[in-house]
């Protein structure tokens, strides 16, 4: 069973840096998915989907870290 995680600690550091917020909340998979992603969108589309990931990623860290 996992500890209980914060889900609002979890939700900033996927806006911080997408994937963080993942890896605290124990999902290793999702967490390297949202680094891979993430630099990618921004370079691709000059940073729109970038900001939508950062977006993205923090509210999939808190849905996590609540379950």
């Amino acid at each position: 069973m996992r500890s209980a995680k914060d889900p609002a600690l979890a939700a900033v550091l996927s806006l911080l840096v997408p994937g963080v917020g993942q890896f605290y909340t124990g999902h290793w998979v999702w967490g390297i998915f949202w680094l891979i992603v993430t630099p990618g969108l921004w370079l691709g589309s000059g940073g729109l989907l970038g900001w939508i990931c950062h977006i993205l990623a923090a509210l999939q860290a808190n849905a996590q870290a609540k379950r």
